[in-house]
């Protein structure tokens, strides 16, 4: 079977859009020749091609479906429509930060070794390598990024943080850098943040009909604590704008404390967190209490002070909303415990405990029906009798020749009923067969239910399966 996978180096020897204008594809590159494969072997061809790459230039033909399979998996394709009206120098950094947020990169990596330097995109959810840099020009790029970022270039040996504000005549977003000191250099992490919260919408998230009234009828509460819990990137985040868009009106004063501001919502007061100046979320917890708010947003509940100040706004009548990491939405609870907050006031301000996840969804074009059998779920995963099929990820033009198109959430939800209240008031938490009774989806259920339509792959949920 033909690899498509094309090595780095030869990779960056042209952009995407050549890749797809020309239809080439870097086969070798020796003593100043380039080797290419196309299906539009001609005289007219290669002759441009030395003019534009300023190279001696070969072609190789090759057969069409071979051509548009490697730039499917080694190549993305812009958004078209944003192509042709960006305006940027034409220079690696600017190009860099457009293309990755035209194919819908979330984070862009840059990471030095003791041979090479390497960039790398996540891409719904995974990384992929998309250029190397010579140790000589590494340390220009990094200076340049964090002058950006208002970052000290002086300081190579200590981590920080800035931010970039990028601009164009139909886009602005906002670059989120993180610098990290590390054996050969430093690393640098960029996350991409749409500004504009608009397009977030509860409805779209992956909530089940079910889950989404029991949510909108917790969150309609005009106080008390939701709490959202996940690892990091499982789109806590957009599940809190969400809920924040369908709160937000003109009779309610709506206050965040964020760190970072990944969304701009008009008619929401957002404040970001500064630690270097004092102001962290339990200050600025304390000062939100003197401004008349209805909702509060806290981006994540870190530290004991914090959570006690989430408490004590929602005892004094006021709707908190908050970010946690823990494993399952149950598990939240024991979080609480463990940072010393005592289970009564655990119990007479948490409305509705949240677990979410992000997965893969396969895409339509390409997956392919298999039977079931036992060496594809995890050795401790009891298969039900009914999945006698499902689906796997198998890869065409249409999704890269990864498998999978897009993403969705799986959540798990638990409002606190009284039944509740009275486990954690005496700190009982096993609830297995409370969740078992009242026909509760958990975070492994609602993932079999997507295998079983044919939404994702057993793989992309294996983790999930073997909790």
């Amino acid at each position: 079977m033909e690899n498509f996978n094309i090595a780095t180096p030869l990779l960056q020897l042209i952009s995407n859009e050549q890749a797809f204008h020309y239809r080439i594809i870097p086969f070798e590159a020796r003593d100043g020749i380039l080797i290419f494969k196309t299906d539009r072997v001609s005289d007219d061809l290669k002759q441009e091609l030395q003019i534009v790459l300023n190279k001696e230039i070969e072609l190789i033909e090759d057969v069409s479906e071979n051509i548009q399979q490697y730039l499917s998996v080694n190549f993305r394709q812009r958004n078209a429509n944003l192509t042709k009206d960006l305006h940027y120098s034409a220079d690696f950094l600017e190009k860099l930060l457009f293309t990755a947020k035209d194919i819908g990169s979330s984070d862009i990596h840059f990471e030095p070794y003791e041979h090479k330097c390497r960039v790398r995109c996540r891409l719904d959810g995974k990384l992929k390598e998309q250029f190397l840099i010579s140790l000589q020009e590494y340390p220009v790029i990094v200076n340049k990024l964090k002058i950006k970022a208002g970052l000290d270039i002086s300081e190579k040996r200590l981590p920080q943080d800035g931010r970039i504000t990028v601009k164009t005549n139909i886009d602005e977003f906002d670059i989120r850098v993180s610098s990290l000191p590390t054996l050969h250099g430093e690393k640098l992490v960029l996350r991409i943040l749409s500004k504009d919260a608009n397009h977030i919408n509860l409805d779209d998230l992956g909530f089940t009909k079910a889950e989404l009234k029991t949510y909108k009828e917790t969150v309609k509460k005009p106080n008390g604590i939701i709490l959202i819990s996940g690892p990091t990137g499982s789109g806590k985040t957009t599940t809190l704008y969400a809920t924040l868009k369908l709160l937000n009106d003109d009779q309610t004063n709506i206050l965040t404390i964020e760190d970072p501001i990944e969304y701009t919502l008009e008619g929401v007061n957002q404040v970001q967190l500064k630690e270097n100046i004092g102001l962290d979320f339990a200050n600025t917890l304390r000062t939100f209490l003197r401004q008349d708010p209805d909702v509060i947003m806290v981006g994540e509940i870190r530290d004991a002070k914090t959570a006690n100040m989430a408490i004590r706004a929602a005892l004094t009548g006021h709707l908190v909303l908050s970010t946690i990491h823990t494993n399952s939405a149950w598990a939240t609870i024991s979080r609480l415990i463990d940072m010393g907050i005592p289970s009564f006031l655990i119990a007479s301000t948490l409305n509705v405990s949240v677990a979410q996840r992000l997965v893969r969804k396969l895409c339509d074009n390409c997956k392919t029906e298999d039977q079931v059998s036992l060496d594809i779920f995890p050795s401790n995963f009891i298969t039900p009798s009914h999945l006698k099929t499902h689906f796997k990820a198998t890869g065409c033009n249409n999704c890269y020749h990864t498998g999978y198109n897009g993403r969705k959430a799986i959540y798990e939800i638990i409002p606190i009923t009284k039944t509740l209240v009275q486990y954690i008031m005496q700190n009982d938490l096993e609830i297995d067969d409370y969740i078992a009774d009242n026909n509760i989806s958990t975070l492994k259920s609602n993932a079999l239910e997507l295998v079983k339509q044919g939404t994702t792959s057993v793989e992309e949920v294996y983790a999930l399966l073997s909790e």
